[in-house]
């Protein structure tokens, strides 16, 4: 009668009409008779069908054998989801998979409108899917009553508990039957899960499903090491060579998403934001834009984009990396989903390698390392996909062949395959020039020489004859915590060259000199500027000849040496003793404390302060 064995008979018939032909691991686990009134704690990967596994699990339960529910009163079951886009999409999700059993399905949400909700659930529902937060306020304020309830589902536990829910949580499972079903649903088990579930759930049946423990099987892990001063070029490159028809962008914080925003807006990129300051209604219509096509790149913090579902996502982007191994595995989650391949590129700057090591270490994952694509990868990718467009293999239409015989005629066949590339290019944002980063492979050597080489690192040309230079210096050195490796992206962006026309670099204490081929020093010098100043602040001055690398630093400028300094260096003679001191005191000190000295133990205002650092 059906091709899903076990399933209540309403559901099976929603899964048929839906196109269902087969089920997911997980779902075929909750076929299982043994689970048909247990408790679980049922584990497995984001994306793996667990809205549908916990309908098929607790529909048992709710109809008892009927083929539609009874009129709606007091709620007989229970979905707890961690975010309100959560919510609303297995919300969704239940009204199909339950039309045939005449289901009335509620939600309660943070952001919506709470004297609705509260009507509604004065009218009566089967089936409530809430946050913790809103579920709780309904309970307080009796509006929501448990005294009916069957079965109580948490979904994507362990996110719940990441973002503080605990207490929520406790007070909703508190208030409901104790003999009720619990069924907990969650990517990864961690301790504060195992003991919650202890807490809630009478001898619980563990369910690991194939999916967890090969996770993530249909993403493509990318590691991308690009210099500091390369990241959001980086991203457009990354997005411009894939172009996906959906793509999302982790940023790890409110500021950043929408400075990323305005700034591949301003690239002509179809985007849309998605962060907590966003108000419901907000969120909902960026959500739609991705889903209907108007819009096609989310950026997005952790706490938004969590559970969210954009069907035919193909790329994620973690622009910032995330805190541990399991926001990447929730983050990388969104794409790869029901049997379609996905792709996850981490932007890795150059000093956060390690960082990224130990995240896709902790989460099992094997990327592969590789630079981002450069400008001429991504315009290459572009003629591929404009020699493969279909608009080659179509007819014409009828109305348009007497215009097309006008346009050959009138410029022939090579000015308009001109003109159509042309227009072509002129649609898509062009790519970033990206500074060429050393994809080095950092395992210890008896780890490559057992395990060989997962780096996609292309091999480097031997460097040839510098030739004749002109030397510059630079206001800043190592007590200003100078380093090349953020020095040089600085010159090159600011002097319009590249690293391959840099030679020495030698750091002082105060300042840093520099070689710059002879071809290039006019170029630079007009480039940076008639003030010759660089991003920081820092001042740039031609050096004549080659600098003296020996010299001991001089005075400061525009004051003689003081007494006791002979060539800017201290003496070792005692300093003249102070007029007014009293006599016992050693040379050169006083038993009065310094008024300087008294404002700077105290941090009041007009103390003298300390020569700031170098901040980067």
């Amino acid at each position: 009668m059906t091709d899903f064995p076990g399933a209540v008979p309403a559901i099976a018939k929603a899964l048929e009409k839906r196109g269902y032909d087969t089920l997911t691991p997980v779902q075929n686990a909750m076929l299982d008779p043994a689970l048909a009134q247990a408790d679980a704690l049922v584990s497995a990967q984001t994306g793996s069908g667990k809205t549908v596994a916990f309908g098929i699990a607790i529909a048992p339960t709710l109809l008892q054998g009927s083929e539609r529910l009874d009129r709606a009163g007091k709620p007989l079951a229970l979905v707890i989801a961690p975010t309100r886009e959560l919510a609303l999409q297995v919300k969704r999700e239940l009204e199909w998979l339950y039309e045939q059993t005449g289901a009335v399905i509620a939600s309660c949400v943070g952001g919506m409108d709470i004297r609705s909700e509260r009507r509604v659930l004065e009218r009566g529902a089967h089936i409530i899917v809430g946050t913790p937060g809103r579920l709780s306020d309904h309970i307080r304020r009796k509006a929501l009553d448990m005294s009916e309830l069957k079965v109580a589902v948490l979904d994507e536990a362990d996110e719940m508990l990441d973002l503080g829910f605990r207490e929520d949580l406790e007070f909703i499972l508190d208030s409901a039957p104790s003999e009720r079903r619990t069924l907990m649903f969650s990517a990864t088990v961690p301790a504060a899960i195992a003991k919650l579930a202890k807490s809630y759930q009478r001898n619980a049946v563990r369910v690991a499903t194939q999916a967890e423990e090969k996770q993530h099987v249909d993403i493509e892990y990318r590691a991308l090491a690009v210099a500091p001063s390369d990241r959001e070029n980086a991203i457009v490159n990354v997005l411009r060579f894939y172009e996906a028809t959906n793509a999302i962008v982790f940023c790890s914080t409110r500021a950043a998403v929408n400075h990323l925003t305005a700034r591949l807006s301003n690239r002509n990129f179809s985007v849309v934001a998605l962060s907590g300051e966003l108000t419901q209604n907000e969120r909902t219509h960026a959500l739609q834009a991705m889903r209907d096509g108007r819009a096609r790149v989310c950026i997005a913090t952790d706490v938004a984009a969590r559970g969210i579902d954009l069907p035919g996502l193909e790329l994620v982007i973690h622009a910032d990396l995330p805190t541990n191994s399991d926001t990447l595995l929730h983050r990388s989650g969104r794409t790869g989903r029901a049997g379609r391949k996905g792709i996850s590129a981490l932007i890795v700057p150059l000093n956060a390698r390690r960082k990224a090591e130990r995240l896709l270490g902790g989460a099992g994952i094997a990327a592969t390392w590789a630079r981002p694509p450069s400008a001429d990868e991504v315009i290459q990718r572009d003629d591929e996909r404009l020699l493969a467009d279909p608009v080659f293999t179509e007819t014409p239409p009828e109305e348009v062949q007497d215009l097309v015989q006008r346009l050959v005629s009138t410029h022939g066949a090579e000015r308009l395959a001109a003109a159509f590339i042309s227009l072509y290019r002129s649609h898509h944002t062009p790519p970033e020039d990206l500074f060429d980063v050393a994809v080095q492979d950092t395992r210890k050597p008896r780890e490559r020489a057992e395990g060989g080489s997962d780096f996609a690192e292309s091999p480097r040309a031997p460097r040839g004859e510098f030739g004749p230079v002109v030397w510059f210096s630079l206001s800043v050195g190592r007590k200003q915590n100078a380093e090349p490796r953020w020095l040089i992206p600085i010159i090159c962006r600011n002097g319009n060259i590249t690293k391959q026309d840099i030679g020495a670099i030698k750091m002082q204490a105060d300042q840093t000199f520099i070689e710059i081929s002879a071809g290039k020093a006019d170029d630079f010098m007009n480039a940076i500027g008639k003030d010759k100043v660089l991003d920081r602040g820092i001042r740039v001055t031609r050096v004549d000849g080659t600098p003296d690398l020996s010299a001991q630093p001089r005075p400061a400028a525009n004051r003689p040496p003081r007494e006791g300094e002979k060539d800017g260096w201290k003496s070792k003679a005692p300093a003249k003793k102070r007029e007014g001191s009293d006599s016992s005191a050693p040379a050169g000190k006083s038993n009065r404390t310094n008024d300087s000295d008294r404002f700077a133990k105290k941090g009041k205002p007009g103390a003298p302060k300390k020569k700031d650092s170098w901040p980067y």
